[in-house]
């Protein structure tokens, strides 16, 4: 397993415990994550919190983002591991141009088919095509 593969599954579970434990904040998660996991390398480590403070810092964005793709599906009603890997990838994608989309695309599929049911890769897949296609819209008219 790649560095990144390792730090997006990290990150992804801090994600789901601050989704499952709305009473610990970012700080607090990440601390408790590194003193549970402190065999994972300093670089996959500082990568993994990266894309959770990135994801917390623009969740509401995200968020909007993954609702308007998600044709009757409530937030709320969303798989929470399902919904996170969403959120990772759409975080890449919408705001870290320095990791390749495809990239961001496939590593979701593959963690969701690890960590989801077996209908969580088509539908991560599905939805993040989507924000994809629109960031390229948006990066198009930008240069206009």
């Amino acid at each position: 397993m790649g560095i990144r593969r390792e730090a997006r599954e990290l990150a992804l579970q801090m994600l789901y415990a601050l989704d499952a434990n709305t009473a610990m904040g970012l700080r607090e998660t990440m601390q408790t994550f590194r003193e549970e996991h402190n065999e994972i390398p300093a670089r996959t480590r500082e990568f993994a919190e990266g894309l959770v403070t990135g994801v917390h810092q623009h969740r509401e964005a995200i968020d909007t983002a993954i609702k308007a793709r998600s044709k009757n599906w409530a937030l709320a009603r969303m798989p929470r591991v399902d919904l996170n890997v969403m959120r990772l990838a759409a975080y890449e994608l919408m705001f870290r141009s320095d990791i390749p989309k495809k990239v961001t695309i496939n590593e979701a599929i593959e963690i969701a088919r690890r960590f989801g049911d077996k209908d969580s890769p088509a539908f991560v897949n599905g939805i993040l095509d989507e924000i994809e296609a629109c960031a390229k819209t948006e990066e198009a008219a930008e240069e206009q």
